[in-house]
């Protein structure tokens, strides 16, 4: 209950600053099957189980949607009131926890038109936005920025990189309508610029003017050879010379081994190809820069950041090894609402979280200790009782007489 009441708090923040279209914390246990649905496209996406998993900040309010098979692909998405982003700001926020030390999987998310069938749901299943980490071996830790525009997905020319350890971390994702965007990780701005900058939706507003030709007599040479310059006379002498203290070896024969010749060895005066000396060119005109024209092809469009029928938002990737766990997810059209969400959420439990984890590592760390101190006593005690063995058999022996004695 007091979980509750915290949450209808938090909404009724909201609800005078913002519109909350989709929020989802799983604070009502098994009843999120009632609002998620399993794709059937593949009989053998990987199962999603509800858990704060093996470290966390609170029991309840960490608990979220955990891959839990190896080596599958996982597809699920949840519906709600379609809407349009036109002449508003839309977020989409949530938390990912990489507990499993992931080597290859993803932990984004896609927002979808509210026309997708979600029991057919798939990796081609056409999207509005995909966002969120991936993560892939050491090369590949990015933030996936995607964007549908026209039936055709743009990825981000930037590299965002992504948070890659165990502990739970807060993704928001704000695009504006004066079509300029901004990523956060924890609460705190990563990346930002404008939508026509940073990715491939328009041709470019200028080319290259297909006319222009660079004059026969431009002059781009920035150094020239002198022409005064002479090659010296003793320059020329070969690359290589006999070897001058080289001797014929004594058991050499020519009848047998042919004429003696010494070893060739690198000539000490050899000075390599001649080349007149380089003066500042006089005619030199600098670099040609090809001159520009407006490109027929471009025509502006300000509606780059526009979807008009947001109503999913789906999971739908590949992990090799499981145990990430998903939570929070908020898609509002309020910065300052996403921010009070992601503080009030993952900003009161990350600390108690880190805390947890680390006195867990202190422990197993202790009991590893501990193990391997008793398995160095033992191997002591056993060498101990091994060289008393011996010191017995000794004796014994001793005490038997040898021929010679008897």
């Amino acid at each position: 209950m007091h979980v509750l009441r915290s949450l209808a708090i938090i909404l009724s923040v909201f609800s005078v600053h913002a519109t909350v279209y989709f929020q989802e914390q799983f604070l009502d246990g098994d009843a999120w099957n009632t609002r998620w649905l399993n794709s059937k496209h593949k009989t053998d996406y990987g199962e999603w189980k509800l858990t704060a998993g093996s470290f966390y900040g609170d029991a309840e309010k960490d608990k979220g949607l955990q891959t839990s098979q190896d080596a599958r692909f996982y597809a699920v998405s949840a519906r709600f009131e379609p809407f349009s982003n036109e002449g508003k700001t839309l977020v989409v926020q949530f938390t990912v926890k990489h507990e499993q030390k992931i080597d290859c999987g993803g932990g984004y998310v896609k927002v979808f038109p509210s026309t997708l069938d979600q029991a057919e749901m798939h990796g081609d299943s056409q999207y509005y936005i995909m966002f969120g980490p991936d993560i892939c071996g050491y090369s590949t830790k990015k933030v996936h920025v995607i964007f549908n525009y026209k039936g055709k997905n743009h990825l981000i020319k930037k590299e965002i990189k992504c948070k890659d350890d165990e502990l739970t971390h807060l993704y928001t994702l704000i695009l504006n309508p004066d079509q300029t965007y901004e990523v956060k990780i924890d609460n705190e701005k990563v990346e930002s610029g404008t939508l026509e900058e940073d990715w491939d939706f328009l041709p470019s507003k200028k080319i290259s003017d297909p006319e222009a030709k660079k004059p026969e007599d431009w002059d781009d040479r920035p150094k020239i050879d002198d022409a005064d310059d002479t090659k010296p006379e003793d320059w020329d002498v070969a690359e290589n010379i006999p070897d001058p203290d080289a001797k014929k070896p004594s058991d050499w024969e020519e009848d047998m081994d042919g004429e003696w010749e010494p070893p060739m060895i690198p000539n000490p005066e050899y000075k390599g190809e001649w080349k007149p000396r380089q003066i500042d060119n006089p005619n030199y005109k600098g670099v040609w820069v090809h001159p520009e024209i407006d490109n027929p092809e471009y025509t502006a469009d300000s509606t780059i950041y526009k979807f008009d029928d947001i109503g999913i938002l789906g999971l739908d990737l590949w992990q090799v090894k499981s145990g990430t766990i998903f939570d929070n997810f908020l898609i509002t059209d309020d910065v300052k609402a996403a921010e009070q969400f992601g503080a009030e959420t993952w900003g009161v439990t990350k600390d108690p979280e880190k805390k947890m984890k680390q006195e867990e590592e202190d422990k197993k760390r202790k009991e590893e200790d501990e193990k391997n101190k008793d398995q160095a006593t033992e191997a002591e005690e056993e060498g101990e009782e091994e060289e008393e063995e011996e010191d017995d058999e000794e004796e014994t022996a001793a005490d038997i007489p040898t021929k010679e004695e008897l």
